[in-house]
């Protein structure tokens, strides 16, 4: 510090030393007046502000007619409305195959979003309602074993009398996946003997080896192996 004390001192007794000073002097005074604040201040609306610019004095303004936001051009609409113009549909769209992937996911969606009001049976005995919450038919009704499934996709998505809409919190997919697990939930509890192949109706209580406690999972029998050919059973 004293040093740079000690070399303006010699500057300033100089005539041209002087002279370089003041000019450093004004160009940085200069430099600082270019260093404006338009980036910070720049003329804008504030959110709804009053605008004389326009005619209807809004200063926002709606976007463009035929404007798509980047990511929701829906150009499949079956998928996105589950309607063939003004009607529901009765299929499901070539985006979700009807697979065991599928069902899985529609049954833990349905699970999560639909079970409160509507019961993990279907019957519209959910907790929610049990609590006081209006009751919502059973899907197991002539009427909506008969919906198409374009009619389910719609009232989760709009919503339905008491139902809200469910658009924001599920998206499309998985509302269809919702849709084939409803129609499975629908045939489980309407099917006949000819339906499951001369199976038993109800299932068989499973056999178990060990029934296992709060801590500890149930051990299955062992599955009985077929005789091979040429040896009879025991």
């Amino acid at each position: 510090m004293a040093r740079l004390r000690k070399v303006l001192v010699q500057i300033l007794r100089k005539p041209r030393g002087r002279y370089a000073l003041a000019c450093f002097g004004i160009l940085g005074m200069l430099t600082l007046a270019g260093c404006r604040q338009d980036m910070h201040d720049q003329p804008r609306f504030k959110p709804l502000a009053e605008s004389d610019f326009f005619a209807d004095l809004r200063s926002s303004r709606a976007p463009v007619d035929g404007t798509v936001a980047r990511g929701q051009l829906h150009e499949d609409t079956y998928f996105y409305t589950g309607k063939i113009g003004a009607n529901p549909g009765n299929y499901m769209p070539s985006e979700v195959p009807v697979n065991e992937e599928t069902l899985a996911r529609g049954r833990e969606r349905f699970n999560i979003y639909c079970a409160p009001c509507h019961s993990r049976l279907g019957d519209g005995n959910g907790m929610v309602v049990q609590r006081g919450y209006r009751h919502p038919p059973s899907y197991h009704q002539d009427r909506l074993r008969q919906a198409p499934l374009g009619y389910f996709f719609d009232v989760m998505t709009n919503g339905f009398g008491a139902m809200p809409d469910y658009a924001a919190q599920i998206p499309p997919r998985d509302r269809w996946c919702i849709v084939a697990y409803i129609r499975a939930l629908q045939l489980s509890q309407n099917a006949s003997a000819a339906d499951i192949a001369g199976q038993q109706i109800p299932s068989a209580a499973p056999a178990f080896e060990e029934p296992g406690s709060g801590a500890t999972l149930p051990v299955p029998l062992p599955a009985e192996s077929e005789p091979s050919s040429g040896e009879e059973p025991k």
